[in-house]
């Protein structure tokens, strides 16, 4: 898929998100638009995945670690084909598959649930050990929050990781600066980020998290490397694409109403529209 390509499928999946939290009147927008870019980079061009089998034994695996972003995830497997996107308006009602957080027995293409910060570098890290044991080539990837960077079994799976030369293992840190109290670096600051994941042995690539072409590139920058795991230290901007959204931490866990999701939907529209 082409980078202008990729592009339109980021707009749409942010359309969806507005879409289904406006439905859902609750959930997480900040963080799951920050997220946007690298999870359609991820879904539509980078990771070998099948929507007809998505229990394939020689699938990439993705883990969602910030599981509160699960709207990003849910509209990308719709949009991949995984369900039937009509499945997007159910979210977090009562009875229906998508809930607050990825469930991997309910939602097909899920292969981790999540939710509880800080553990979903440790269930890659068996995924990638497992790949290696089993002789596979899949490759594993891992979706972070930076605010995640304050739980110590995120530090005790890095050192994991590098332990055990896991270069299967990609994570991704969606660096957008701001948590549900406010900017990372007042709640717990864990700078300097780059330099701690180079000493706990990671190859470390600094990337713009919303350049989709830099993603690719660093995507098969960390393919390339052998012998150690990688982390993309993305930067990103929470709220990305909707200008009242973006850089508020107001917007961490706070659905828009209908009128604000209509404000949201039609300036993602006009971008799509420059999109052609």
């Amino acid at each position: 898929m082409s980078v202008l390509d990729l592009k339109r499928k980021a707009n749409q999946i942010r359309q969806d998100i507005i879409t289904m939290l406006v439905s859902a009147k609750s959930g997480h927008p900040g963080g799951s638009l920050s997220a946007t870019d690298i999870v359609a980079a991820l879904y539509f061009h980078e990771m070998k995945v099948k929507a007809e089998d998505p229990q394939w034994a020689d699938r990439d695996r993705f883990v969602l670690s910030k599981g509160h972003a699960a709207p990003v995830l849910y509209a990308a497997l719709a949009e991949k084909g995984f369900f039937p996107k009509e499945e997007l308006l159910g979210l977090r009602h009562t009875g229906r598959m998508l809930q607050g957080h990825p469930d991997m027995k309910r939602i097909p293409g899920v292969d981790m649930s999540t939710g509880s910060l800080g553990q979903g570098l440790s269930a890659a890290n068996g995924m990638a050990l497992a790949g290696k044991l089993n002789k596979k080539d899949y490759r594993v990837y891992v979706l972070m929050g930076d605010g995640e960077m304050g739980e110590g079994q995120i530090w005790e799976a890095a050192m994991a990781a590098a332990h055990y030369k896991l270069d299967n293992v990609t994570a991704i840190l969606d660096n957008n600066g701001l948590q549900i109290d406010g900017p990372t670096e007042q709640v717990m600051s864990t700078s300097p980020l780059l330099d701690k994941w180079k000493a706990f042995g990671w190859h470390v690539v600094e990337v713009d998290g919303h350049d989709i072409e830099s993603l690719l590139a660093a995507f098969e920058e960390a393919k390339a490397t052998k012998g150690k795991p990688t982390l993309l230290l993305a930067k990103t901007i929470k709220g990305k694409g909707v200008s009242f959204m973006e850089n508020q931490v107001g917007w961490h866990g706070n659905a828009p109403s209908a009128e604000q999701g209509e404000q949201a939907l039609s300036e993602l529209r006009e971008e799509a529209s420059h999109l052609g």
